[in-house]
C-alpha cells in the first residue's frame, strides 16, 4: 500500500484500534477479543465483511514495521476517515485501551497522538476517554 492511498473509513477504524493495541508491543487477549466485538456489533461495520478482520489488522501491523510506520499509518487514517467519525475512531481506541484493565503509559501516549492527529479537542477526549473507563469498570 502506498501512502497516498486512501484507505476506507472501515480500515481507518481498525488501524485505530490495532495502533492502540499495538503501542506496547503486546496485543492481549482482551484487547483483540473487544476488537473482533466491535467490528461484529457496532452499526458503522454493519457492511464491513468480518471475514477481512485479520488481514486489515495485519496489514496495520505491517505498516508498522517500517522505520515511518506510525506516521505513514496516522496519515493513512487521517486521510481515511470522514470527519464525522473521528470522535468515533477515538471512541474505540479508547475502549481497546481500556480492554484489558489497564492503560499502559505508552497507550496514553499513543491516545494523545491519535487525539492530535485526527482532531479531537480536548473537552471532548476527555469525555469520551471518562465514557470508556466508566463501560469497563468492575468492583
Amino acid at each position: 500500500m502506498s501512502e497516498t492511498s486512501v484507505i476506507t473509513h472501515h480500515t481507518a477504524l481498525i488501524y485505530v484500534m490495532v495502533l492502540i493495541s499495538a503501542s506496547d508491543g503486546e496485543m492481549t487477549d482482551a484487547e483483540l477479543s473487544e476488537i473482533g466485538n466491535i467490528v461484529t456489533h457496532l452499526p458503522i461495520f454493519e457492511d464491513f465483511d468480518v471475514e477481512r478482520l485479520a488481514s486489515v489488522a495485519e496489514s496495520c501491523t505491517d505498516l508498522l514495521q517500517d522505520e515511518a510506520g506510525l506516521d505513514t499509518t496516522l496519515s493513512l487514517v487521517n486521510d481515511g476517515l470522514p470527519e464525522k467519525l473521528r470522535e468515533t475512531a477515538y471512541a474505540l481506541a479508547c475502549d481497546v485501551a481500556v480492554a484489558d484493565g489497564e492503560i499502559k503509559q505508552e497507550e496514553l501516549r499513543l491516545l494523545e497522538i491519535i487525539r492530535h492527529r485526527i482532531y479531537v479537542d480536548r473537552l471532548t477526549a476527555a469525555a469520551i476517554e471518562r465514557g470508556a473507563r466508566a463501560r469497563h469498570a468492575v468492583l
